[in-house]
């Protein structure tokens, strides 16, 4: 039966998109493409694990596995900001592998990479429409929408979000302007940080909780964005449904099953070949 393997797709895609939001608001504020936005995420997770492990209230230790990837998040911007906004997008996204490896070094010297569990209070409300569906599912479909429309709205309609589209566009200009560039770049890192916290509970109560595995869940964010256009948050949606379901259903099948973790690079790969194919036609048109 393939609804349960639809559903589960549905779901991840859902926390890739949600994912893809953070790093595309870090994206179009300061431009850098955050690769070690998997490690945040997984140290999110990891420590909310340690904490409900030594008996401390569930909601509390979420709540401070998110507040240390925010922070860490944060930390980063602040320390490496200046610099990152004098140098080119390669070597930003570049730099932010540093952090990834830094994170993740750090995670294996406390946990190691053994398989492991968080099972969030959601986990066991459900009910069943051919499939089992849980109360988490529901909330990470949710939730991804929520964050993509609340988002988009917010970067149209308030002062911070034309600020921060400001910065995407001239960051000299911004700061010529009155915009106050670092309270603004700092804003978007702690933002991003947030929502790479969030997606990695999620993510690790629905797939499985491992330092490495969880670091490198940046691939399919990343494909989520690349099909966004790396502007677009409602695209970036589309693009990680599309990108979990297609993981998700052919891994039900033997024939497709490995190769189903190659889904992010050819649905990024196509849908680059298919804006490259459009641009060509549209300058043909032009001529």
């Amino acid at each position: 039966m393939i609804l349960p393997f639809i559903v589960a797709g549905l779901v991840l895609g859902s926390l890739f998109a949600l994912s893809g939001v953070g790093m595309l608001v870090l994206y179009r504020t300061t431009g850098v493409l955050n690769f070690g936005y998997g490690a945040l995420g997984a140290a999110s997770a990891m420590l909310a694990w340690q904490l409900v492990e030594l008996r401390l209230q569930p909601v509390l230790a979420y709540a401070i596995g998110i507040l240390a990837a925010t922070a860490l998040s944060l930390l980063f911007g602040f320390l490496a900001g200046p610099f990152l906004a004098t140098v080119n997008t390669l070597t930003k996204a570049t730099a932010t592998l540093g952090l990834a490896l830094f994170i993740l070094g750090i995670m294996l010297f406390m946990w190691d990479d053994k398989a492991r569990t968080l099972r969030l209070p959601t986990d066991t409300i459900g009910f069943s429409i051919g499939t089992r569906i849980t109360v988490t599912q529901l909330i990470c479909l949710a939730l991804a929408t929520a964050i993509v429309i609340a988002t988009s709205i917010y970067l149209q309609r308030s002062p911070t979000g034309t600020a921060m589209r400001a910065l995407a566009s001239d960051r000299e200009l911004a700061s010529m302007l009155g915009i106050r560039v670092r309270r603004v770049e700092l804003l978007a890192w702690a933002v991003s940080g947030a929502l790479g916290g969030i997606s990695g509970l999620l993510l690790s109560s629905q797939t499985r909780l491992e330092p490495v595995f969880l670091t490198f869940i940046v691939i399919p964010v990343l494909a989520a964005v690349v099909v966004g256009r790396f502007r677009s948050l409602v695209g970036t949606l589309v693009g990680g449904l599309v990108i979990g379901v297609v993981q998700a259903v052919s891994s039900a099948f033997p024939s497709t099953s490995p190769f189903s973790n190659a889904t992010p690079f050819v649905v990024a790969t196509l849908v680059i070949l298919y804006l490259q194919r459009r641009k060509v036609v549209t300058i043909e048109v032009a001529r």
